[in-house]
Order: C-alpha cells, then sequence, then structure tokens
C-alpha cells in the first residue's frame, strides 16, 4: 500500500488550483477600462482583511491612499495601513505605467518590495507579480505575491492578492478600494514625493 505524507494532499490541491488561473486576456472586452493613473489618482480608501493558509481572517485594516502621475506616465502611490489592532504601515509605492495597443504595462517598486513588480492590464483587470518582505514572528519572510484588480465602476475597485512561500499558498489579502476625490486631501509623505 503506498502511503501518502500529510503535505502531499494540500500540494496536490493547490497544484490544481494554479492550473485553473485565469488569463489576463480573459477580461480584454470587460469595462470600465482599468488604468492605474486615473483610478489612482487623487484620494481613496480601502478597506481589507488578511487571511492565512486556512482562511481564517487574521488582520483586518483600513487604508488611506493618495495617488499622483506625471506626463510621463510615472506615479506615486503614498498608501497608510491601520490595523485593527492599532498598528499602522507605511508604503510608498514607485510606478511606471506604459502603454502597448490596448495593454498597460506597469511596473513599480517599494521599501518592503524586493526587486521590482510587473505586470499589465487588460479590460478592466491587472494582473501583476511581486515579492514582499513580511514580519512573521519576529522574523521576516519573503512572499511572492499574485495580485488581480479588476475595476468595478469608475469609482471602485477589488484587489485580491494571493500569497506564496517557495510556491506554496499561504495567505491571502482583499482590498476594496473606493476612489473618493481627485483632489489629494493630504500632502504626500516626504518619502512619497514625485520628482
Amino acid at each position: 500500500m503506498i502511503r501518502r505524507s500529510k503535505l502531499a494532499v494540500p500540494l496536490l490541491g493547490a497544484l490544481a488550483l494554479a492550473g485553473c488561473s485565469a488569463n489576463l486576456s480573459d477580461y480584454r472586452e470587460e469595462t470600465p477600462v482599468l488604468k492605474l493613473s486615473e483610478f489612482f489618482s487623487g484620494q481613496l480608501e480601502a478597506k481589507g482583511i488578511v487571511q492565512d493558509f486556512s482562511g481564517k481572517v487574521v488582520r483586518r485594516f483600513t487604508a488611506d491612499i493618495v495617488g499622483r502621475w506625471d506626463e510621463q506616465g510615472q506615479g506615486v502611490l503614498d498608501e497608510l495601513f491601520i490595523y485593527a489592532d492599532g498598528s499602522e504601515q507605511h508604503r510608498c509605492w514607485r510606478l511606471k505605467e506604459e502603454e502597448r495597443s490596448s495593454t498597460y504595462t506597469y511596473s513599480g517598486s517599494a521599501g518592503d518590495v524586493v526587486g521590482e513588480a510587473a505586470g499589465s492590464a487588460e479590460g478592466n483587470a491587472l494582473n501583476w507579480q511581486y515579492k514582499l518582505r513580511v514580519p512573521v514572528s519576529g522574523n521576516e519572510w519573503v512572499l511572492g505575491m499574485d495580485d488581480w484588480m479588476y475595476l468595478v465602476d469608475d469609482q471602485t475597485l477589488i484587489n485580491r492578492t494571493q500569497m506564496s512561500k517557495w510556491g506554496i499558498p499561504v495567505g491571502e489579502v482583499t482590498l476594496y478600494i473606493s476612489k473618493t476625490s481627485d483632489t489629494a486631501q493630504r500632502p504626500l509623505s516626504e518619502d512619497c514625493r514625485l520628482d
């Protein structure tokens, strides 16, 4: 009789799910069209949860986001996360947007991102991947982030991110982001200014 390891069943499940993932081109005809420099411009707010590998919600948060872009497609997202336990986290994304026919390509960096994030958008969806340094029980893990954004309407975006370590899913982040004003309601942080 063949014995299976305790890791085999979850690993096979993860591989099966990976094989069923959507392609960005599936969203090519969907509207409204997602262009980060349009949606992430001005003042936004987000509400979200972090789930562990079992689906249990382990963190809840809100976020205050300010976005600015220049005419060359360079942008910044100044994000302030406030968690339910009272802790705060700041992240400054520096982004580059390029248009190639009906596709927008993106690259980005932030202080806790290893290397560069890269991806593209078609129709109302964007998919990009990056590696993020995350504090876990006094240690630092580098997690793979598979980030999908879906523009619901001109003022609402849903962001789902699968987190993995060594290719094995370890959690998920879900955010609901609302655009509240075309004008920023607070100044950009000192480390997040557009040059």
